[in-house]
């Protein structure tokens, strides 16, 4: 299970629910999944602010160079993430999306293999990477994106979140020397 940093996960004091500008649509993508929708939280400035404001202080307390987001939600939160905080941003994307040169990482689906991939100079110079998406639901993903960072030179301090589906248990594929944080968390 990968460490949390103290003061920063779920049990600090917030100043608005941002669970309230999720909202919930049951039999998406397909029937027997409760889809969790971040677009009324995307649509709303206050809410966004505040994801802002809490992704700011993970992202104080793991000291990143660099910001890597997964495509393509964690562009939408990683973004102006790295933009807040005077920090460059790195794409992590589907085969065949990036120019020149890159280094790919293959992983496991539930039925199949997909691929990530990050430019191959992207993370010279060893720079310490903080690891953005909206959602960590199984692990798998963030994990592969996780071991491209550091295939790629870079060095791996964290993952963070903006929702966390607990029962699917996406902890336990993430490094356990890492933290990783999530604003919000469904039990």
């Amino acid at each position: 299970m990968a460490a949390m940093m103290p003061g920063v996960g779920p049990s600090r004091q917030q100043s608005l629910d941002l669970q309230t500008y999720i909202r919930s649509i049951p039999d998406f993508p397909k029937p027997g999944i409760l889809f969790r929708d971040i677009n009324p939280l995307l649509r709303n400035p206050a809410a966004m602010v505040e994801v802002m404001r809490r992704l700011g202080a993970i992202c104080d307390a793991v000291q990143p160079d660099l910001i890597v987001g997964i495509e393509s939600r964690g562009f939408i939160v990683g973004t102006p993430l790295a933009l807040q905080r005077s920090l460059g941003f790195v794409p992590v994307r589907k085969p065949g999306k990036l120019p020149g040169a890159v280094i790919g990482v293959d992983y496991a689906l539930e039925y199949g293999t997909d691929r990530l991939e990050i430019q191959s100079d992207a993370l010279t110079g060893n720079p310490r990477v903080l690891v953005v998406d909206d959602l960590l639901a199984t692990g798998g993903t963030a994990a592969a994106t996780g071991s491209l960072v550091r295939a790629a030179g870079g060095e791996l301090v964290g993952f963070a979140f903006v929702i966390e589906l607990e029962p699917l248990g996406g902890r336990s594929a993430l490094p356990d020397e890492v933290s990783a944080e999530s604003l919000i968390r469904y039990p």
